[in-house]
This record gives structure tokens, sequence and C-alpha cells, in this order.
């Protein structure tokens, strides 16, 4: 397989920064295969996520001759870790850790699961026929401040890239979610920002709706309110319940999650302010 090298840049607007980057890129005897740009002209940003045949003899220098060239506060990354870890947070339902799991499995993830922390010990057997490590950490008798450390003591030791809250149902706080930032993602049960918080689906039933969705997004301090990344709705009618409601819940959870993963790990998702610029 060819060597390929993948530039990922945001920074102010300016005339002439296609042409800026690509004589940069040229000088280094990259072949540019694809070149995806967006300009937000009302913050007046400009992004770009490019793929180049053939391997950057030196990432360093790429880098830091792009930093001179692009305008000040320019953010670029050459050549991210193409194998991203991930590392696993779950509860008790088990949908959306299975899909992930099957899909590791057969090679299709495109990364790699290194651990499953769970707050209780119910999918450990699931988890542990696949050869994952398992981690329970009871919540139980702790305060949040315990319980996190002890997460967080797991997670140093396996030094996840992300971590995907795969129906994890305990808030994180500020101190733990600044300590991995752009590096959390949540799966929500339902169509953000409509019913924010818990039984979304016994919200939406009493409202009686006809569209029940989910949202994947990073976690920010504000509860539910982070950069989406992926978002999708199914048609539902007065005649589901709550049960039925939950049921197609979970295969738009699941659907929507492996869509946010797989932008995620494939590096098509630049974080801007509270909104995400996607590169599909």
């Amino acid at each position: 397989m060819t060597d390929q090298t993948l530039i990922l840049i945001q920074c102010r607007d300016a005339v002439g920064l296609v042409a800026l980057i690509a004589n940069t890129v040229a000088a280094h005897k990259l072949n540019i295969v694809t070149m995806r740009e967006y300009v937000d002209e009302a913050a007046n940003r400009f992004y770009v996520r490019i793929v180049c045949a053939g391997g950057a003899n030196n990432i360093q220098q790429l880098t830091d001759e792009l930093l001179v060239e692009l305008p000040e506060g320019a953010n670029v990354h050459v050549n991210p870790p193409q194998q991203k870890r991930l590392a696993i947070l779950v509860t008790k339902e088990h949908h959306c850790l299975g899909d992930i799991i099957i899909r590791h499995f057969f090679n299709t993830l495109g990364a790699e699961i290194c651990c499953v922390v769970s707050n209780y010990d119910n999918l450990r057997a699931f988890t542990e026929r696949f050869a994952i490590p398992f981690h329970h950490v009871a919540h139980e008798g702790k305060t949040k401040e315990d319980f996190e450390i002890e997460i967080g003591h797991i997670l140093e030791r396996y030094q996840p890239d992300y971590l995907v809250l795969a129906k994890f149902m305990r808030i994180l706080s500020p101190t733990f979610v600044e300590r991995y930032p752009g590096q959390i993602i949540n799966i929500h049960h339902s169509f953000l920002p409509a019913f924010i918080g818990a039984n979304p689906y016994k919200q939406a039933h009493a409202r009686g709706v006809k569209l029940i969705g989910a949202t994947a997004h990073f976690v920010t301090n504000d509860l539910d309110e982070g950069p989406i990344i992926a978002q999708d709705t199914k048609s539902v009618n007065h005649s589901y319940t709550v049960k039925d409601m939950v049921r197609a819940g979970k295969e738009v959870e699941k659907s929507v999650l492996s869509k946010a993963l797989s932008l995620v790990i494939e590096d098509r998702v630049i974080i801007t302010g509270n909104k995400t610029v996607i590169f599909e």
C-alpha cells in the first residue's frame, strides 16, 4: 500500500491559502490526492483536510514550514496517529458496546479497543470473550472524586486517544473532562438539543413525537451540549409504546455512534468552538 500523508489545518482565513499550502506541500515532493476545504465566512476561519500520496520525509519540517507561511495562530497536524486507541466506558446496556466490539473483532473498526471500564460488572463476561481487558470500578460508597480518580489511574495505564461513553450513565465532573479535551465521545439517546437529560424516550412519548433520534457529540462541561459529530432520526407514530421507542432508539444509537467513531478515527472531524467541521 502506498504511503500517504494526512494534513489537517485550521486558521484565520486569508487570500491565497490554498495556493500557499499546495506550494509548500509540493516542495516536499508530495502529490495531493484529495483536498477538502471549508471557509466559515462569519467567523473568518479556514479549514482543510489534505491527503497526499507518499510519506513526508520530515514531518516536523513540513509542519514548521506550514506554520510559518499560514496566518498567526494556525493549527497544523501532519499525520495524526493512524491506529487510534479507544477506551470504552459503559454501565449496564450492551448494545453500543457490542456493536463496537464486533466491528473490532472483524477488523472493521479501524481502531484498537485498549480496555473497557464499567461501574457495574455485568458486561465483563461478554467483553473478556474477545480478550479485551475489563475493569470494574464501582461508584457506590465513593465520592465522585474518588470514583473518577480510580478510573483515571486505569486510563493512565492504557493511554487511549479517545474515551467512548457507550451508554456510560454517570455524569463526569469538569475536572475529569478537562483532562481529556476533545477526546471524550458520548452517545445521547435523543436528537439534541431536544429532551436533554434523563428518560428522553419517556419525554418523547409524552409529547407524542413523530421522530426519535440519537446524537454523538464530544463531551464538555455543559451537559449534553458539546460539539456534535453525528445525528440521525427514525420515524415513529402513535402506536409506539415507550418500549417500542427504546428498542428503535437503540438501533439509531448504534448507527450514530458507529458513524461518529468512523469519522473521528479517520481524522475527518475538526473541533471549532462548540461546533465541528466534518470532511466526509
